[in-house]
């Protein structure tokens, strides 16, 4: 019996074409599924977003994605956003699994979620990080 995959959805920086280099060690550790949505807000931190879920909310453009390792991807994803144990709390995200709307109808998926307060300012309208800012060469130092 084949195990049931695991979902990862990614919503910034860790999008394809979004030029970091995590999001290239992503690529090479899962499968891309296609562009997905997920209910909530997404918010402009700095350089990159962060996502707070929502069932009453916009829909939130990201990437889904099949892991092929995912502890050791989802370890690391968790020392990239900072919120393994490895760091100190509070954290600025948190990973949970939440509904994915997917073309075979919803799945659930890995996410990392904003956990910090944010200001109505910040609202990345439409819910398309990507659309929303340049599309210039990213660093390592940007987030989901």
């Amino acid at each position: 019996m084949t195990p049931s995959p695991t979902y990862l959805f990614v919503y910034g920086t860790l999008r394809c074409g979004a030029g970091v280099p995590m999001a290239g060690m992503l690529a090479r550790q899962a499968r891309w599924l296609g562009t997905r949505t997920m209910r909530g807000h997404l918010y402009r931190i700095a350089d990159y977003p962060g996502f707070i879920p929502d069932e009453d909310g916009e829909d939130v453009t990201g990437d889904l994605f099949a892991l092929y390792d995912p502890e050791t991807t989802l370890s690391a994803l968790d020392d990239y956003e900072e919120c393994s144990v490895r760091f100190p709390a509070p954290h600025e995200y948190r990973r949970v699994m939440l509904p994915v709307a997917s073309v075979d109808g919803c799945v659930a998926a890995w996410t990392y979620v904003y956990t910090q307060p944010v200001h109505p300012d910040m609202l990345i309208a439409g819910g398309d990080f990507l659309a929303d800012r340049p599309m210039t060469k990213g660093t390592e130092g940007e987030k989901t």
